[in-house]
């Protein structure tokens, strides 16, 4: 059926990008690529706008399209019982993580501000030059992983799945396997889909990145902060 919402992309289409594009035109949506970081005004005017792309693109695009954008928050992982994460789990500042003095896996709760990936202790980790005292970061136990999964939820229920790696290393095939763990939450407006149906995938995009003015009270605590003001 044809639909009147309109998917946004960055100016580097990636092949998600293009898959979620050809789904939004088998249900009738028109697409944009955008190309440059500023909104022209012919789209800044569009109706019921959606929008697939990089946190810092998004960021720099959101406000003007009207758009909120959801994401979990900072420290949900770290809220998350230990039979679900399989490791212990921090939510704290960089500061503080600049004190450990054993290794860990340190990682920016949603954004790429520095490297994720485990330090031998905090001393590796940015100084105040490059990121604030006050950064959030999540610090947790080193695990080793033997498969790692792309889900796509939907107000709770899987709505998609695909594995994507194994070992540490790129491996995409169809969903299967036993003995899980959570590994972090990615917005779905900035996720590879990998194997995952994009069909699917696009509803939780739609439902994601989404115009501002439309979400209710039980998804507006989970709006982006660099998105949630219209100029």
């Amino acid at each position: 059926m044809p639909t009147s919402r309109t998917l946004f992309l960055s100016p580097r289409v990636t092949a998600t990008g293009h898959a979620l594009a050809a789904a939004a035109h088998r249900r009738g949506m028109a697409t944009r690529t955008l190309p440059t970081w500023r909104v022209p005004q012919d789209s800044a005017d569009a109706v019921g706008p959606s929008l697939y792309a990089g946190p810092l693109f998004a960021d720099a695009v959101a406000a003007d399209l009207g758009l909120g954008l959801l994401e979990a928050d900072e420290d949900w992982l770290a809220r998350l019982p230990l039979e679900l994460v399989g490791r212990d789990v921090r939510f704290t500042t960089v500061a503080e993580a600049r004190a450990l003095r054993r290794p860990a896996f340190v990682k920016p709760p949603n954004d790429k501000s520095f490297p994720a990936r485990v330090y031998p202790d905090g001393s590796g980790l940015p100084g105040p030059d490059a990121v604030d005292d006050d950064a959030p970061v999540l610090v947790s136990d080193i695990v080793a992983f033997a498969a790692e999964y792309r889900l796509f939820l939907l107000d709770g229920q899987v709505v998609t799945g695909s594995r994507y790696a194994t070992g540490g290393g790129l491996d995409v095939a169809p969903l299967t396997g036993d003995g899980w763990a959570v590994v972090e939450a990615n917005a779905a407006w900035a996720s590879g889909h990998y194997a995952c149906d994009a069909d699917a995938a696009l509803d939780v995009v739609l439902r994601a990145a989404a115009p501002l003015t439309g979400f209710g009270s039980r998804d507006r605590r989970f709006l982006r902060p660099e998105a949630s003001v219209v100029r």
